[in-house]
């Protein structure tokens, strides 16, 4: 049987850890701060100083490997550096008897690798705001650190060949796993081929293919199959909304069914969905789910893996059967799970979960991501940052007296920043580096009125906090692909001003994600142009393109170019005349049930109240803002088969992709916009900006963008083989060549004057 290999830090995770869940201590630093603090650190030591010091050992089946932090031969001492924030003394003690078990681990692999007798072991914590350090250290003989690190391998040993028997079932149930279906879709085989191929090569892909074809399934079995020849650890299905989940989900169930060893998958969802206690702190003094959690652990955990799939509710049963989080226990499962299903930001986000076990753990990842021409936006969001100074201003009447100082030169910095601004929106090239220090000032005396008095937190006060925290870790990337602003906000007394940093270009951080990873496909109906992805979003020039031809026919679908009217904001007003009657005219002809898509809430209302006021009998029901999942839900319940009536929607929002109306459900689509988004400073800077870098800074900005919404929002009408259906594209635009030339394909658009 050959070596089962797990990183130092990752077996004393497993052996080491006990007592509660305690998330009281601070924050962690972020990658770059922590990666600073080390540097600090080591540039102190003497110039024969290791740093990064690879070590190796084994016992029995068990590699354990791993890099110590820093060796300094003269003192003969061994340092574990641990970079933090707030008071050191409020470290709950669960955390420094992991951080102990790490650093003598290393020790013992230090002392067999040059025979030493013994060694100095020392936790070196450094306080990233304070910028000192704190060494505590303990002498250790060789033969003690033997006897603990043969004593943490033992107790791991059990569920080592546990596991490694589960790998080597799952890889033999994997080469003989089926289809679930008899046959494959039309342009499904091509798909799944393209799929395996990149995976045994070991590149990225995008593949570019219609809505209703099978994706989900099409790229899973073959990333599945792909397993146990390209010795992958995990599959990370990443999806940009919950109906996404579900679809993997549902398809991982299906490829399940027929094996002896079925693959483990385990869902991800956000905490605030998962909290069993959301008026509860996660301590155990507070919550009892992290009471005793780590204690708990062990059992919850192989109760866990016994063949279940761990979608939310059956991860839920468990957890609560053994007392603990939810939460905490999909986290925990993560290590030991074949295929992990969750949002986008589990991997992609600066503080990612999976990219941060993938780094540590060195584990050989596939990454699956659905309707990938999300990842734009939302990478961007990811990586931009903002902060009010009104929420500042007002939230300094309720501050407690500690902190009354420090936001106070908070307040000074800030109106120094922008006192000779003139204009209400400014760029600037370069930050505030006054700024920036006087908010790290404040983060660590929120950090200290947080520690001193844990039981009283603020929530308000604590999102202001991770704000700034966040703020700061997006500071520390700012270059060229970002965009810092200062917006004037009058107020009654005082100007007040809104700081904003925008990720404009998302691919130097998405790279390195792309890079951590085996394979990587992206897949979506809408991903043309390939070159505004690849730039955007980092992918290398080896990425494989595939375009998967539609298997549906044009005459499926009647596209038809209503070009006689314009949805220009000028025209807007005289628009919405002929648009109404466009659509009772077509209505009357032909009832059924249809969805119309505007550019706005204010725009669809015009055409909704104008519609009712002239055809009072024609069903008409709306989408509003900020619809939660039960109105969301009662919104597509009104598609019915043989139902009739307009549906108004958003283009862009929640039923403009990811829903699914077969058949008479939706039998056509209205689409009054080019789905540009709006001219405003913020979007002429990203124009001119990404101009200078692409090349292309009106299509980027604006062109791209809107005609994704525009066929995505029409790929609602065809979901299946049998659907047959009609969309207008309302705006004399899209007659234009170069507009019509980004569109599918498939379809031979009419035009209509």
């Amino acid at each position: 049987m050959s070596a089962y290999h797990i990183a130092v830090r990752a077996l004393c995770e497993f052996t080491a850890k006990q007592g509660d869940l305690d998330l009281r201590f601070t924050p962690s630093p972020s990658a770059q701060e922590g990666i600073a603090g080390h540097a600090a650190v080591q540039a102190k030591r003497w110039r024969d100083y290791e740093a990064e010091l690879p070590l190796k050992g084994d016992y029995g089946l068990l590699e354990v490997r791993g890099r110590a932090d820093g060796y300094d031969p003269a003192r003969n001492q061994l340092e574990e550096i641990k970079t933090f924030r707030g008071e050191l003394e409020r470290q709950p003690e669960n955390h420094r008897l992991l951080h102990w078990a790490q650093a003598k681990v290393y020790g013992w692999l230090l002392c067999q690798e040059r025979g030493l007798d013994g060694v100095w072991v020392a936790l070196v914590y450094y306080d990233i705001v304070r910028q000192k350090e704190t060494v505590i250290r303990e002498w250790h003989d060789a033969e003690s650190l033997h006897a603990f690190f043969d004593d943490q391998c033992q107790r791991f040993l059990a569920w080592a060949k546990r596991e490694m028997a589960h790998r080597e079932a799952r890889d033999q149930a994997l080469t003989t796993l089926r289809f679930p279906h008899p046959d494959f879709r039309d342009g499904q085989r091509p798909l799944a081929e393209a799929v395996y191929k990149a995976a045994c090569a070991g590149r990225p892909l995008m593949i570019e293919a219609p809505t209703g074809i099978g994706k989900t399934i099409g790229t899973l079995f073959p990333q599945l199959k792909a397993m146990p020849g390209q010795k992958l650890d995990k599959i990370f299905y990443l999806a940009a909304k919950t109906p996404g989940r579900q679809l993997a989900l549902d398809a991982l169930k299906a490829l399940r069914q027929d094996s002896s060893a079925p693959p483990r998958v385990v869902e991800l969802i956000a905490r605030d969905k998962a909290c069993e206690h959301p008026d509860k702190a996660c301590h155990g003094e507070s919550c009892p789910l992290a009471r005793g959690f780590y204690d708990r652990l062990p059992a919850a955990r192989e109760a866990a893996l016994d063949g279940r799939q761990l979608d939310q509710l059956t991860l839920r049963a468990v957890a609560l059967e053994h007392g603990i989080c939810p939460y905490y226990l999909s986290q925990e499962l993560v290590r030991w799970a074949d295929v992990v299903v969750g949002d986008y930001n589990y991997y992609f986000d600066l503080s990612a979960l999976l990219y941060a076990l993938t780094e540590a753990n060195q584990w050989r990842v596939a990454l699956l991501v659905d309707e990938a021409h999300n990842l734009v936006d939302r990478a961007r969001g990811m990586y931009s940052a903002g902060l009010d100074q009104a929420r500042f201003r007002h939230l300094r009447r309720t501050l407690p007296a500690t902190l009354k100082r420090p936001f106070d030169s908070l307040n000074r910095a800030w109106n120094a920043l922008y006192k000779d601004q003139t204009v209400a929106y400014e760029t600037r090239d370069e930050l505030p580096q006054r700024l920036l220090d006087v908010l790290q000032r404040v983060i660590a005396a929120l950090t200290d009125e947080f520690t001193e008095n844990p039981a009283n937190v603020d929530s308000e006060l604590q999102r202001v906090y991770f704000d700034l925290i966040h703020f700061g870790r997006i500071a520390e990337l700012f270059d060229r692909h970002f965009l810092f602003d200062i917006s004037l906000q009058p107020g009654q007394r005082h100007r007040t001003s809104t700081l904003n940093l925008r990720n404009l270009v998302p691919a130097p951080v998405l790279r390195e994600r792309f890079e951590a990873a085996h394979t990587a496909t992206l897949f979506s109906a809408t991903l043309t142009p390939r070159h505004y992805y690849q730039d955007l979003l980092g992918l290398p020039e080896n990425c494989t393109w595939l375009s998967v031809d539609s298997p549906f026919q044009a005459d499926q679908l009647s596209v038809h170019l209503v070009s006689r009217i314009s949805t220009r904001y000028r025209h807007r007003a005289a628009s919405v005349a002929p648009i109404v009657q466009l659509m009772a005219d077509h209505y009357a002809t032909h009832p059924g049930n249809y969805l119309a898509f505007f550019s706005s809430f204010e725009y669809l209302d015009q055409v909704a109240d104008a519609l009712e006021n002239a055809y009072p009998a024609l069903p008409v029901w709306r989408q509003s803002p900020r619809m939660d999942e039960e109105a969301r839900r009662a919104f597509l319940a009104r598609f019915t088969e043989g139902g009739r009536g307009i549906g108004f929607a958003v283009l862009g929002g929640a039923f403009g992709e990811g829903i699914d109306l077969p058949g008479e459900r939706l039998v056509g689509a209205f689409i009054a916009t080019l789905g540009l988004p709006p001219l405003n400073p913020v979007n002429e800077q990203f124009e001119q900006r990404l101009q200078a870098i692409f090349g292309h800074g009106y299509d980027y900005t604006y062109l791209f963008p809107g005609l994704q919404k525009v066929i995505q929002a029409a790929g609602r009408v065809i979901r299946t083989q049998s659907d047959r259906g009609e969309v207008f594209l309302i705006d004399d635009r899209f007659r234009q060549p170069r507009i019509r030339a980004l569109l599918p394909r498939w379809w031979h658009p009419q035009v209509e004057r």
